[in-house]
């Protein structure tokens, strides 16, 4: 068999909305101002930065922090949520050739209800999110609990995401993956432009 993980936000679903508003929303609720979105969704997976010092100005995430910002997100994080255009036929026409996973940075209890909510989520037997592992993307460990769930080989994988964090993961794991430009990160260059483009790379690699 053979394997295609995705990662969530800004790759399967737009999410930008909800993101941006909950980092804020915490932001305020510790005394500081507001960030503009734009900024917001630029850094959002720059692997370089401690988003806790960037986003809160805290060394790490504090226990205030994270109830903060679940208890915004879950009332919120289907609000304005949409998948990207193409995406569900890209679901429909792989579903039957592989086996689909999620792995993202954001809580697998989310994760599940957002792609429930845009209608996709029955086709991922797997979605792991940060709750899942010790460590999160850029790190491998997503990447390989998702091919030893399925007894997949490295080989016989791929990874798309918007975000370096997802091909750093990708990398490290020895799987290959694809970057792709309509997320939340402007990649200049080496990134897949359309989700047309997207579907024929993927089954470039596999024939």
């Amino acid at each position: 068999m053979r394997l295609i993980m995705f990662d969530m936000d800004g790759t399967l679903v737009n999410s930008s909305f909800a993101i941006t508003n909950t980092i804020n929303y915490v932001r305020e609720n510790i005394g500081l101002n507001k960030l503009e979105s734009k900024f917001i969704l630029e850094n959002l997976n720059n692997p370089s930065i401690n988003s806790a010092e960037f986003f809160y100005e805290t060394p790490e995430f504090t226990e205030e922090q994270v109830i903060l910002f679940e208890e915004y997100y879950n009332k919120h994080c289907i609000s304005d949520l949409e998948l990207y255009d193409g995406i569900e036929k890209l679901i429909n026409d792989l579903k039957n050739d592989f086996i689909l996973a999620v792995a993202t940075n954001s809580n697998s209890t989310y994760a599940k209800k957002m792609l429930e909510h845009v209608g996709i989520a029955q086709h991922f037997p797997t979605i792991l999110g940060y709750d899942n592992v010790s460590n999160p993307k850029p790190h491998p460990e997503m990447i390989e609990k998702i091919l030893n769930k399925h007894n997949i080989l490295n080989t016989n994988a791929q990874m798309i995401g918007d975000s370096h964090k997802d091909t750093m993961a990708a990398t490290k794991a020895g799987v290959d993956s694809l970057l792709v430009n309509w997320g939340f990160t402007d990649h200049k260059e080496d990134a897949i432009q359309t989700i047309q483009e997207l579907e024929q790379k993927i089954i470039e690699k596999f024939n």
